[in-house]
Parts: structure tokens; sequence; C-alpha cells
């Protein structure tokens, strides 16, 4: 018998079904919804399909001609959708892919976001996990590729590293499976409520600066209660952002631009 979503936590990102439904993810009998993010050739792939195995389907996003994967898998007795996210270096939006990228984050509000960095270029990766830090506060960094950064006689403490993160980091080497176990607790103890992160989030500079922002923080939240994240959307229209200024000026983050309903994804041949 399928596991029915958790209505005992109305307010937990996976229940904002219409804003799910919009960006075509359908969780009828799942419990969370998991959004896998990372910059091209971490191993976001492997990772992916070490979590779901082949119980995968792929399409296009709606109104994109960007390919969506999605799987599942189960944990504690509870369902995880999955959905593997287009690699992209920033959520900046300055391609499809990006935009994609960020609005999942920011409007579809996964349970979890898990963040595959590659372990080798980890300071490089940063830039993107910083970012959906503060976009989030339920990730949970996967330290990929740990087998090369051996090879290569590099020592990463994912242990520190997590404590000045303020979510869990789990060191994994996807290919031979190996942390994948380590990382299905960390999704777990987040999406539950058992881990509560503390997302590490960078100062907003001078007081003028942090001034504006909250100001205008408030004026967003006012425009569009319940925000995800009023404070990222004030640090984008600050920096002059146009496609958050246009989403702003056309009512988008109070409810997502009208997208045909896509109809259900394509199953991958295996």
């Amino acid at each position: 018998m399928s596991a029915q979503p958790n209505s005992g936590c109305a307010t937990c990102p996976a229940h904002h079904v219409a804003n799910l439904k919009k960006l075509g993810i359908n969780m009828d009998s799942w419990d969370y919804v998991i959004a896998l993010a990372g910059n091209p050739n971490t191993g976001k792939s492997t990772v992916f399909n070490a979590l779901t195995g082949l119980r995968q389907h792929t399409g296009n996003w709606p109104g994109k001609t960007v390919i969506r994967a999605e799987g599942g898998f189960e944990y504690g007795g509870k369902r995880y959708k999955t959905v593997d996210l287009p690699g992209t270096y920033s959520l900046l939006s300055t391609s499809s892919d990006e935009e994609v990228a960020r609005n999942f984050i920011l409007f579809g509000k996964p349970d979890v976001t898990v963040i595959v960095v590659d372990a080798t270029r980890l300071e490089r990766n940063l830039n993107l996990v910083l970012q959906i830090l503060e976009i989030t506060d339920r990730a949970v960094v996967c330290l990929n590729l740990m087998d090369e950064a051996k090879r290569h006689q590099l020592q990463i403490d994912g242990r520190l590293l997590g404590k000045e993160l303020g979510v869990p980091v789990v060191p994994t080497s996807a290919r031979q499976k190996t942390g994948v176990p380590e990382l299905l607790k960390a999704i777990h103890d987040v999406a539950t409520g058992a881990f509560v992160c503390k997302p590490y989030r960078l100062k907003s500079g001078s007081k003028q600066l942090k001034r504006a922002i909250d100001e205008l923080a408030d004026e967003i939240e006012r425009r569009f209660p319940g925000l995800n994240n009023a404070r990222w959307v004030a640090l984008r229209l600050l920096e002059g952002d146009p496609r958050i200024i246009e989403a702003v000026q056309a009512g988008e983050l109070a409810n997502l631009q009208p997208i045909a309903e896509q109809t259900e994804p394509v199953a991958v041949a295996v």
C-alpha cells in the first residue's frame, strides 16, 4: 500500500502542492520531495542513480526544453520523490538551467535540497552551496568524489565543514556506493526534523545595506505572504537581477506564471 503524504505538517515545504504541480511535480503517494543540485561534473547523476536505482523517469520542465529526471526511494518507512535539477554553477539565473534550478528551490520548496559537490574542487563548488543556503534552511551537502580526493592526497574534515555550514555534510564516493547509507540517513533526518539545520548566511555588510535589505524584505513579505525567503529576493532586487524584477512586477512570486499542464514523464528505457 502506498504511503500517503504526512498531513501533520501543513507548513512543510512538500505540502505546497499547487506550486509543485505547476513545476510539473506530482506528489501523490509521496511523503517528501528531495531536490538534487550541484555543479556540472560533480557526479550528481551518479548520486541520483545510487539513490533511485532504476525507478526513474525523464521529461521536460513545464514551458522549458530543459530535461528533468525524477525518481524515488523508500527509507525509514517514508517515500521520497527525488528531482534531479540541471547542473549549474550559480542560481543567478543567466540561463534556462539556472532559472529552473533556482525556481524549484525557491518556489517548489523541497523538503531537502541535496547539494552535490566535488571534493577535489571544493572551493569552487562552495559558491553554489552558499547561494542555496541563502534560499533554504533544509539542505544536505554531499561531499562526493572522495575517492578522487584521496588519490590526490586531499584531506577534508567533513564534520568541521558541516559545523561551519550549519547543515549535514556527508562524504561519499557514489560510484562505489560508499557513504550512500549515511547520505540516506542525513536526508531522512533533515526531512523529518530530527536534524534542524542552522545554515551559514552571508553577512549583509554595512548597517545601511542591512537596513535596506530588512525594509525591502518586509515590503516583499507584505506583498507576497508566505514567500519562502523574502531576504534572498530582496538581495536579488538590490543587485538588479532582471528576472527577479520581472517576477515581482508580474506577480509571479505570489502565484507562479500559469504553465500548461505537463503530461506524465516518460519512463527511461532500461
